[in-house]
């Protein structure tokens, strides 16, 4: 998909990853409708799946969704029934969270539709080049998250 008008959006990586993200994130709530949750809902349900209790720093840490995106989130999930938070035994400014049987439920009742949402995003890239594309966002993601650009002066 090519934009005729603007040569600069055609090259830029900002932009494609942006509107590739912005399709992924509809084919996900085409193919979740009845769950309800966006895919970093469904990324701190599938996180907590692992961790089973966890800080929001430590889901923070496993997702890379920012804090007050992942505090919000964890506040929608909450009030659904999703998960339980609770101050920490330990630390009493942290919450731990943990996820309620009804918030495993629709977790396992959305991977089917998840791994679909995968499958058709990869077959748009050649199979010989899948792996190529996934190591590309894999160095993209782990190069500036531990070594970020400093801001120009």
């Amino acid at each position: 998909m090519r934009n005729e008008t603007s040569p600069e959006l055609d090259t830029s990586a900002i932009h494609m990853l942006h509107r590739a993200s912005q399709a992924a994130d509809e084919l996900f709530a085409s193919e979740t409708s009845g769950a309800d949750l966006t895919p970093r809902q469904f990324a701190v349900l599938a996180a907590l799946e692992v961790l089973e209790s966890a800080s929001q720093t430590q889901i923070v840490d496993a997702t890379g969704i920012d804090r007050s995106t992942l505090a919000d989130i964890v506040k929608r999930l909450v009030k659904r029934g999703l998960l339980n938070r609770r101050r920490s035994r330990s630390d009493a400014r942290a919450y731990v969270v943990r996820l309620t049987p009804e918030g495993r439920d629709v977790l396992l009742a959305t991977k089917p539709a998840a791994r679909r949402v995968e499958e058709r995003l990869l077959e748009q890239v050649p199979g010989a080049r899948r792996d190529d594309l996934l190591a590309a966002l894999e160095a993209i993601i782990g190069g500036l998250s531990t070594h970020p650009t400093p801001k120009a002066a």
